[in-house]
């Protein structure tokens, strides 16, 4: 519906919403739009974040000569043992905000402010997904990591 017939971008748009729909995979942030205004971030993360690790697979796969993907990638190499040794921050790696751009970018998608639509949209479809799982499962906190197919199937059976 964006405009674009490249099979890599409809590659790349699949990952976007699947790794923008909910944070990690179902964490509480999907349960916190449900009760406030969604986006209030998450503090330095201890490690690189699985959804950058998604799309820095995804670029050296379709784009690994591209200019802006050599530099996000040098970034990556880079910056964070200079910011570890500043002391001032612990284990700064990058979040997935740190690709998306690029990526997008890449396949011709250059308003940068649409950027923003494009992860509101995901995370409106993780959150509305969520809601199904509660309403349907009478979950209390979301978690769909948490439970097996097998779970699912015995649960259901049992309603």
């Amino acid at each position: 519906m964006l405009g674009f017939s490249s099979p890599d971008m409809h590659e790349l748009m699949r990952l976007y919403v699947t790794i923008h729909s909910d944070h990690e995979g179902g964490n509480v942030s999907a349960h916190t739009g449900h009760l406030v205004v969604p986006g209030f971030g998450h503090g330095v993360l201890r490690k690189t974040d699985p959804r950058y690790t998604c799309q820095r697979e995804f670029a050296m796969k379709h784009l690994p000569e591209d200019p802006l993907f050599q530099l996000v990638s040098k970034l990556y190499d880079v910056v964070p043992p200079i910011l570890t040794e500043l002391g001032k921050v612990k284990n700064p790696w990058p979040n997935v905000d740190a690709h998306s751009g690029v990526l997008l970018n890449y396949y011709g998608l250059t308003e940068a402010r649409y950027y923003t639509v494009l992860f509101g949209v995901s995370r409106a479809l993780g959150i509305c997904s969520q809601l199904v799982w509660d309403r349907a499962l009478g979950l209390p906190l979301e978690r769909p990591k948490s439970v097996t197919m097998e779970w699912l199937e015995n649960h259901c059976k049992k309603a």
